[in-house]
Protein backbone atom coordinates (compact mmCIF):
# COMPACT_ATOMS: atom_id res chain seq x y z
CA UNK A 1 0.00 0.00 0.00
CA UNK A 2 0.71 3.36 -0.75
CA UNK A 3 0.33 5.85 2.10
CA UNK A 4 1.42 8.87 0.28
CA UNK A 5 -1.79 8.25 -2.04
CA UNK A 6 -4.11 8.13 1.22
CA UNK A 7 -4.17 11.79 1.70
CA UNK A 8 -5.34 11.63 -1.97
CA UNK A 9 -8.65 9.63 -1.11
CA UNK A 10 -12.13 11.69 -1.96
CA UNK A 11 -12.93 15.17 -1.87
CA UNK A 12 -13.10 16.05 1.70
CA UNK A 13 -15.00 19.76 2.49
CA UNK A 14 -12.60 21.26 5.70
CA UNK A 15 -15.59 22.51 7.90
CA UNK A 16 -14.59 22.95 11.75
CA UNK A 17 -10.78 24.86 12.25
CA UNK A 18 -9.53 21.63 13.17
CA UNK A 19 -5.79 23.21 13.73
CA UNK A 20 -7.50 25.96 16.22
CA UNK A 21 -9.45 23.13 17.54
CA UNK A 22 -6.50 21.06 18.60
CA UNK A 23 -5.24 24.06 20.39
CA UNK A 24 -8.30 24.03 22.93
CA UNK A 25 -6.65 20.47 24.14
CA UNK A 26 -3.91 20.79 25.91
CA UNK A 27 -3.22 16.94 26.01
CA UNK A 28 -3.28 16.78 22.25
CA UNK A 29 0.19 18.86 22.23
CA UNK A 30 2.20 16.12 24.23
CA UNK A 31 4.13 13.48 22.44
CA UNK A 32 3.53 9.60 23.56
CA UNK A 33 7.02 7.28 23.48
CA UNK A 34 8.74 10.23 21.79
CA UNK A 35 5.66 10.20 19.15
CA UNK A 36 3.20 13.01 18.63
CA UNK A 37 0.02 11.72 20.59
CA UNK A 38 -2.83 10.86 17.87
CA UNK A 39 -5.56 10.29 20.72
CA UNK A 40 -8.34 7.42 18.73
CA UNK A 41 -10.05 6.38 22.26
CA UNK A 42 -12.92 8.38 22.22
CA UNK A 43 -15.61 6.67 22.60
CA UNK A 44 -13.88 5.14 25.75
CA UNK A 45 -13.05 8.83 26.89
CA UNK A 46 -13.02 12.03 25.61
CA UNK A 47 -10.26 14.53 25.87
CA UNK A 48 -11.24 17.73 27.95
CA UNK A 49 -10.30 21.54 26.47
CA UNK A 50 -8.76 23.70 28.07
CA UNK A 51 -12.07 26.23 29.03
CA UNK A 52 -13.81 22.78 30.70
CA UNK A 53 -10.25 22.27 33.06
CA UNK A 54 -10.55 25.68 33.88
CA UNK A 55 -14.20 25.75 34.88
CA UNK A 56 -13.02 22.86 37.20
CA UNK A 57 -10.19 25.11 38.81
CA UNK A 58 -12.53 28.12 39.14
CA UNK A 59 -15.06 25.87 41.34
CA UNK A 60 -12.43 24.62 43.33
CA UNK A 61 -10.51 27.78 43.27
CA UNK A 62 -13.37 30.57 44.28
CA UNK A 63 -16.93 28.86 44.49
CA UNK A 64 -16.30 25.53 46.49
CA UNK A 65 -19.27 24.94 48.86
CA UNK A 66 -22.43 22.89 48.83
CA UNK A 67 -25.06 23.49 47.08
CA UNK A 68 -29.37 24.22 47.58
CA UNK A 69 -28.63 24.30 51.41
CA UNK A 70 -27.17 27.33 52.18
CA UNK A 71 -27.80 31.28 52.71
CA UNK A 72 -24.01 32.43 52.31
CA UNK A 73 -22.87 33.99 49.40
CA UNK A 74 -20.46 30.78 48.65
CA UNK A 75 -23.37 28.29 48.50
CA UNK A 76 -25.51 30.63 46.53
CA UNK A 77 -22.87 30.74 43.84
CA UNK A 78 -21.92 27.08 43.64
CA UNK A 79 -26.11 26.98 43.52
CA UNK A 80 -26.52 29.16 40.92
CA UNK A 81 -23.95 27.56 38.48
CA UNK A 82 -24.78 23.86 39.47
CA UNK A 83 -28.79 24.75 37.80
CA UNK A 84 -26.79 26.59 35.03
CA UNK A 85 -25.65 23.67 34.26
CA UNK A 86 -28.74 21.72 34.18
CA UNK A 87 -30.28 24.35 32.24
CA UNK A 88 -27.70 24.02 29.61
CA UNK A 89 -27.96 20.24 29.24
CA UNK A 90 -32.11 21.02 29.03
CA UNK A 91 -31.57 23.45 25.99
CA UNK A 92 -28.68 21.05 24.14
CA UNK A 93 -31.43 17.73 24.30
CA UNK A 94 -34.47 20.01 23.65
CA UNK A 95 -36.30 19.35 27.37
CA UNK A 96 -39.57 21.00 28.14
CA UNK A 97 -38.44 21.84 31.52
CA UNK A 98 -35.08 21.40 33.07
CA UNK A 99 -36.33 19.50 36.01
CA UNK A 100 -36.33 16.74 33.83
CA UNK A 101 -32.81 17.13 33.82
CA UNK A 102 -31.26 14.57 36.91
CA UNK A 103 -27.44 14.35 37.47
CA UNK A 104 -26.02 11.08 38.08
CA UNK A 105 -22.84 9.71 37.84
CA UNK A 106 -22.86 8.94 34.17
CA UNK A 107 -25.21 6.67 31.90
CA UNK A 108 -24.58 3.45 33.51
CA UNK A 109 -26.10 5.08 36.71
CA UNK A 110 -29.00 6.69 34.76
CA UNK A 111 -30.45 3.25 33.20
CA UNK A 112 -29.56 1.67 36.57
CA UNK A 113 -31.75 4.09 38.36
CA UNK A 114 -34.36 3.45 35.75
CA UNK A 115 -34.70 -0.23 35.89
CA UNK A 116 -34.50 -0.10 40.27
CA UNK A 117 -36.83 2.87 40.24
CA UNK A 118 -39.34 2.60 37.45
CA UNK A 119 -38.39 -0.83 37.04
CA UNK A 120 -38.98 -2.18 40.04
CA UNK A 121 -42.12 -0.43 40.60
CA UNK A 122 -43.87 -1.25 37.56
CA UNK A 123 -42.14 -4.27 36.08
CA UNK A 124 -44.38 -7.43 37.27
CA UNK A 125 -43.76 -11.13 36.62
CA UNK A 126 -44.11 -12.42 33.28
CA UNK A 127 -43.64 -8.71 31.45
CA UNK A 128 -40.86 -8.50 28.98
CA UNK A 129 -37.84 -6.10 28.93
CA UNK A 130 -36.75 -5.93 25.41
CA UNK A 131 -33.07 -4.98 24.24
CA UNK A 132 -31.14 -5.23 20.95
CA UNK A 133 -27.86 -7.58 20.21
CA UNK A 134 -25.75 -4.69 20.26
CA UNK A 135 -26.25 -3.36 23.62
CA UNK A 136 -22.86 -2.35 25.60
CA UNK A 137 -23.02 -4.46 28.83
CA UNK A 138 -24.34 -1.46 31.17
CA UNK A 139 -27.76 -1.62 29.31
CA UNK A 140 -27.72 -5.43 29.55
CA UNK A 141 -27.10 -6.36 33.42
CA UNK A 142 -29.71 -4.11 34.96
CA UNK A 143 -32.18 -5.02 33.40
CA UNK A 144 -30.66 -8.92 33.65
CA UNK A 145 -30.89 -8.03 37.59
CA UNK A 146 -34.31 -6.34 37.25
CA UNK A 147 -35.57 -9.26 35.71
CA UNK A 148 -34.21 -11.60 38.39
CA UNK A 149 -35.73 -9.30 40.83
CA UNK A 150 -39.16 -9.26 39.28
CA UNK A 151 -39.53 -12.55 37.41
CA UNK A 152 -39.31 -10.53 34.03
CA UNK A 153 -38.31 -12.13 30.96
CA UNK A 154 -35.23 -10.35 28.56
CA UNK A 155 -36.19 -10.66 24.91
CA UNK A 156 -33.21 -9.53 22.30
CA UNK A 157 -33.82 -8.46 18.74
CA UNK A 158 -31.21 -9.59 16.89
CA UNK A 159 -29.02 -8.03 14.63
CA UNK A 160 -27.09 -8.91 10.86
CA UNK A 161 -24.05 -9.96 9.98
CA UNK A 162 -23.80 -5.90 9.06
CA UNK A 163 -24.60 -4.93 12.49
CA UNK A 164 -27.77 -3.43 12.24
CA UNK A 165 -30.40 -4.33 13.86
CA UNK A 166 -32.85 -6.49 11.89
CA UNK A 167 -36.16 -4.32 12.58
CA UNK A 168 -38.67 -6.94 11.55
CA UNK A 169 -37.19 -8.93 14.31
CA UNK A 170 -37.89 -6.38 16.45
CA UNK A 171 -41.04 -5.39 15.38
CA UNK A 172 -41.76 -9.39 15.62
CA UNK A 173 -40.66 -8.98 19.44
CA UNK A 174 -42.89 -6.70 20.38
CA UNK A 175 -46.24 -7.10 22.32
CA UNK A 176 -48.35 -6.62 24.89
CA UNK A 177 -46.42 -8.14 27.22
CA UNK A 178 -43.08 -5.57 25.95
CA UNK A 179 -43.17 -3.26 29.11
CA UNK A 180 -40.13 -1.50 28.50
CA UNK A 181 -37.30 -1.22 25.53
CA UNK A 182 -33.68 -0.11 26.53
CA UNK A 183 -31.64 0.57 23.00
CA UNK A 184 -28.23 1.98 22.15
CA UNK A 185 -28.46 4.92 19.94
CA UNK A 186 -24.80 4.88 18.57
CA UNK A 187 -23.21 1.24 19.13
CA UNK A 188 -19.92 1.65 20.57
CA UNK A 189 -18.62 -1.70 19.38
CA UNK A 190 -19.75 -1.13 15.78
CA UNK A 191 -20.33 2.76 15.27
CA UNK A 192 -24.07 1.57 14.07
CA UNK A 193 -26.30 4.42 14.06
CA UNK A 194 -29.47 2.81 15.21
CA UNK A 195 -32.98 4.04 13.83
CA UNK A 196 -34.52 4.95 17.31
CA UNK A 197 -37.59 7.38 16.57
CA UNK A 198 -38.87 4.37 14.81
CA UNK A 199 -37.76 1.87 16.99
CA UNK A 200 -39.63 4.63 19.73
CA UNK A 201 -42.99 4.59 18.11
CA UNK A 202 -43.16 1.31 17.23
CA UNK A 203 -42.89 0.54 21.18
CA UNK A 204 -45.21 3.22 22.05
CA UNK A 205 -47.73 1.71 19.46
CA UNK A 206 -47.56 -1.36 21.49
CA UNK A 207 -47.57 0.68 24.87
CA UNK A 208 -44.12 0.09 25.58
CA UNK A 209 -41.86 3.21 27.04
CA UNK A 210 -37.97 3.46 26.08
CA UNK A 211 -35.28 4.05 27.16
CA UNK A 212 -32.08 5.14 25.28
CA UNK A 213 -28.74 5.00 25.68
CA UNK A 214 -26.68 8.32 24.12
CA UNK A 215 -23.57 7.78 25.55
CA UNK A 216 -21.96 7.69 22.37
CA UNK A 217 -24.16 9.59 20.40
CA UNK A 218 -24.30 12.76 22.13
CA UNK A 219 -20.99 13.95 20.99
CA UNK A 220 -21.37 13.19 17.33
CA UNK A 221 -25.24 13.22 16.32
CA UNK A 222 -27.60 16.19 17.19
CA UNK A 223 -30.41 14.97 19.80
CA UNK A 224 -33.70 16.26 20.37
CA UNK A 225 -35.71 14.40 22.78
CA UNK A 226 -39.32 15.96 22.29
CA UNK A 227 -39.02 15.03 18.45
CA UNK A 228 -37.38 11.30 19.38
CA UNK A 229 -40.66 11.09 22.21
CA UNK A 230 -37.84 9.35 24.27
CA UNK A 231 -39.44 8.49 27.63
CA UNK A 232 -35.95 8.36 29.27
CA UNK A 233 -32.31 9.45 28.08
CA UNK A 234 -28.91 8.96 28.98
CA UNK A 235 -25.24 9.87 28.55
CA UNK A 236 -21.89 10.38 30.37
CA UNK A 237 -20.02 13.62 29.98
CA UNK A 238 -17.12 12.31 29.83
CA UNK A 239 -18.24 11.19 26.22
CA UNK A 240 -18.65 14.42 25.59
CA UNK A 241 -15.21 16.42 26.70
CA UNK A 242 -16.67 17.11 30.36
CA UNK A 243 -15.43 15.24 33.85
CA UNK A 244 -15.10 12.04 34.98
CA UNK A 245 -18.20 11.00 37.13
CA UNK A 246 -20.90 13.31 35.86
CA UNK A 247 -23.91 12.16 33.59
CA UNK A 248 -27.70 12.94 32.83
CA UNK A 249 -30.72 10.91 33.00
CA UNK A 250 -33.47 12.68 30.79
CA UNK A 251 -37.02 11.52 31.71
CA UNK A 252 -40.44 13.04 30.78
CA UNK A 253 -41.53 14.63 33.88
CA UNK A 254 -45.21 13.15 34.19
CA UNK A 255 -43.11 9.21 34.06
CA UNK A 256 -40.46 11.09 36.75
CA UNK A 257 -42.82 12.06 38.92
CA UNK A 258 -44.33 8.82 39.16
CA UNK A 259 -41.16 6.79 40.04
CA UNK A 260 -40.30 6.21 43.24
CA UNK A 261 -36.77 7.40 44.99
CA UNK A 262 -34.08 5.24 43.93
CA UNK A 263 -31.63 6.13 46.85
CA UNK A 264 -32.20 7.71 50.33
CA UNK A 265 -30.70 10.87 52.07
CA UNK A 266 -30.63 14.55 51.98
CA UNK A 267 -31.76 16.30 49.56
CA UNK A 268 -34.30 14.19 48.01
CA UNK A 269 -36.28 14.57 50.95
CA UNK A 270 -39.07 17.20 51.53
CA UNK A 271 -39.70 16.40 55.65
CA UNK A 272 -38.16 13.90 58.15
CA UNK A 273 -39.75 11.96 61.26
CA UNK A 274 -39.38 8.96 62.80
CA UNK A 275 -42.95 7.87 61.54
CA UNK A 276 -43.08 9.47 58.06
CA UNK A 277 -40.70 10.77 55.26
CA UNK A 278 -41.78 12.67 52.28
CA UNK A 279 -40.04 13.03 49.03
CA UNK A 280 -39.00 15.98 47.39
CA UNK A 281 -39.74 17.11 43.69
CA UNK A 282 -38.09 16.12 40.46
CA UNK A 283 -35.18 16.42 40.16
CA UNK A 284 -33.74 16.80 43.72
CA UNK A 285 -35.87 13.48 44.61
CA UNK A 286 -33.22 11.40 42.82
CA UNK A 287 -30.32 13.75 44.07
CA UNK A 288 -29.76 12.30 47.26
CA UNK A 289 -26.63 13.38 48.79
CA UNK A 290 -23.80 15.84 47.65
CA UNK A 291 -23.74 15.82 44.10
CA UNK A 292 -20.89 15.80 41.84
CA UNK A 293 -20.77 19.58 42.11
CA UNK A 294 -17.77 20.45 39.87
CA UNK A 295 -18.58 17.64 37.38
CA UNK A 296 -21.82 19.05 36.76
CA UNK A 297 -20.75 22.61 36.09
CA UNK A 298 -17.55 20.94 34.05
CA UNK A 299 -20.27 19.38 32.06
CA UNK A 300 -22.81 22.40 31.65
CA UNK A 301 -19.17 23.95 30.37
CA UNK A 302 -18.26 21.23 27.77
CA UNK A 303 -21.36 21.51 26.32
CA UNK A 304 -21.48 24.84 25.36
CA UNK A 305 -17.77 24.24 23.97
CA UNK A 306 -19.71 21.62 21.53
CA UNK A 307 -22.63 24.27 20.71
CA UNK A 308 -19.99 27.02 20.33
CA UNK A 309 -18.82 24.67 17.30
CA UNK A 310 -21.75 23.54 16.11
CA UNK A 311 -23.11 20.01 16.19
CA UNK A 312 -23.78 19.93 12.59
CA UNK A 313 -20.79 20.95 11.72
CA UNK A 314 -19.12 18.42 14.11
CA UNK A 315 -21.00 15.53 12.46
CA UNK A 316 -20.52 16.43 9.02
CA UNK A 317 -16.57 16.58 9.56
CA UNK A 318 -16.73 13.31 11.69
CA UNK A 319 -19.02 11.85 8.70
CA UNK A 320 -15.78 12.56 6.63
CA UNK A 321 -13.18 11.31 8.41
CA UNK A 322 -15.00 8.29 9.43
CA UNK A 323 -15.48 7.93 5.34
CA UNK A 324 -11.85 8.55 5.11
CA UNK A 325 -10.20 5.89 7.63
CA UNK A 326 -12.31 3.43 6.38
CA UNK A 327 -11.09 3.62 2.76
CA UNK A 328 -7.76 4.08 4.26
CA UNK A 329 -8.12 0.94 6.55
CA UNK A 330 -10.18 -1.21 3.81
CA UNK A 331 -6.88 -1.25 1.67
CA UNK A 332 -5.08 -3.41 3.31
CA UNK A 333 -6.05 -6.70 2.65
CA UNK A 334 -5.27 -8.15 5.77
CA UNK A 335 -7.92 -6.29 7.59
CA UNK A 336 -11.70 -6.54 8.14
CA UNK A 337 -13.92 -4.41 9.40
CA UNK A 338 -16.40 -5.10 12.26
CA UNK A 339 -19.78 -3.40 11.56
CA UNK A 340 -20.79 -2.14 8.29
CA UNK A 341 -23.65 -0.55 8.66
CA UNK A 342 -25.44 1.73 5.83
CA UNK A 343 -25.90 4.49 8.59
CA UNK A 344 -22.51 4.75 11.20
CA UNK A 345 -20.28 7.34 12.88
CA UNK A 346 -17.69 7.79 14.94
CA UNK A 347 -15.98 3.97 15.34
CA UNK A 348 -14.04 1.42 12.94
CA UNK A 349 -13.44 -1.68 14.68
CA UNK A 350 -11.35 -4.10 12.81
CA UNK A 351 -9.42 -7.31 13.35
CA UNK A 352 -6.49 -8.00 11.28
CA UNK A 353 -5.44 -11.21 9.98
CA UNK A 354 -3.68 -13.78 12.61
CA UNK A 355 -2.70 -11.09 14.79
CA UNK A 356 -4.11 -10.42 18.25
CA UNK A 357 -5.79 -7.14 18.65
CA UNK A 358 -4.02 -6.34 22.19
CA UNK A 359 -0.85 -7.14 19.88
CA UNK A 360 -2.11 -4.02 17.07
CA UNK A 361 -2.83 -2.04 20.33
CA UNK A 362 0.46 -2.50 21.42
CA UNK A 363 2.88 -1.66 18.24
CA UNK A 364 0.52 1.04 17.89
CA UNK A 365 1.02 2.46 21.45
CA UNK A 366 4.50 2.43 20.55
CA UNK A 367 4.27 5.01 17.58
CA UNK A 368 2.16 7.49 19.63
CA UNK A 369 -0.95 6.18 18.73
CA UNK A 370 -3.92 5.21 21.22
CA UNK A 371 -6.73 2.86 20.58
CA UNK A 372 -9.07 0.52 22.22
CA UNK A 373 -8.62 -2.85 22.22
CA UNK A 374 -11.09 -5.72 24.06
CA UNK A 375 -14.42 -6.43 23.93
CA UNK A 376 -15.85 -2.83 24.19
CA UNK A 377 -18.13 -4.25 27.06
CA UNK A 378 -19.96 -5.96 24.45
CA UNK A 379 -19.44 -9.61 24.81
CA UNK A 380 -22.49 -10.60 23.25
CA UNK A 381 -20.92 -8.53 19.94
CA UNK A 382 -18.01 -10.65 19.59
CA UNK A 383 -19.29 -13.58 20.43
CA UNK A 384 -21.88 -12.90 17.12
CA UNK A 385 -19.10 -12.35 15.12
CA UNK A 386 -17.22 -15.24 16.58
CA UNK A 387 -14.05 -13.19 17.24
CA UNK A 388 -12.53 -12.79 20.68
CA UNK A 389 -11.90 -8.75 20.30
CA UNK A 390 -11.50 -5.85 18.07
CA UNK A 391 -8.97 -3.19 17.87
CA UNK A 392 -10.98 0.30 17.77
CA UNK A 393 -10.22 3.31 16.67
CA UNK A 394 -13.10 5.69 17.81
CA UNK A 395 -12.95 9.97 16.54
CA UNK A 396 -13.28 12.75 17.62
CA UNK A 397 -14.16 16.79 15.88
CA UNK A 398 -9.83 17.01 16.86
CA UNK A 399 -8.98 13.84 15.01
CA UNK A 400 -7.20 14.74 11.39
CA UNK A 401 -6.74 12.50 8.12
CA UNK A 402 -2.78 13.21 8.76
CA UNK A 403 -3.30 11.18 12.02
CA UNK A 404 -5.27 8.29 10.17
CA UNK A 405 -2.58 7.93 7.85
CA UNK A 406 -0.11 7.83 10.72
CA UNK A 407 -2.62 4.77 12.02
CA UNK A 408 -2.26 3.08 8.65
CA UNK A 409 2.03 3.69 8.97
CA UNK A 410 1.43 1.91 12.19
CA UNK A 411 -1.21 -0.80 10.79
CA UNK A 412 1.89 -1.45 8.05
CA UNK A 413 4.21 -1.95 11.28
CA UNK A 414 2.08 -4.54 12.52
CA UNK A 415 2.30 -6.64 9.24
CA UNK A 416 5.90 -6.66 9.21
CA UNK A 417 6.24 -7.58 12.49
CA UNK A 418 4.14 -10.28 12.34
CA UNK A 419 4.79 -11.66 8.46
Amino acid sequence: MNIGETAELGSHVQTLDVERIRADFPILSQQVRGKPLAYFDNAATSQKPQVVIDVLSQYYQRQNANIHRGVHWLSQLATEAYERSRAVVQHFLNARESREIIFVRGATEGINLVAQSYGRDKIQSGDEILITSMEHHSNIVPWQILCEQTGAVLRVAPMNSAGELILSEYRALLGPKTKLVAVTHLSNALGTINPVHQIIDEAHSVGALVLVDGAQSVPHLHVDVQELDADFFVFSGHKIFGPTGIGILYGKGEILEAMPPYQGGGEMISSVSFTKTTYNTIPFRFEAGTPNIAGAIGLGAAIEYVNSLGIEKIAEYESELLAFGTDVLTQFPEVRIIGTAAKKASVISFVVDNVHPHDVGTILDQEGIAIRTGHHCAEPVMDFYDIPATARVSLAFYNTEDEINRLALGIEKVLKVFS
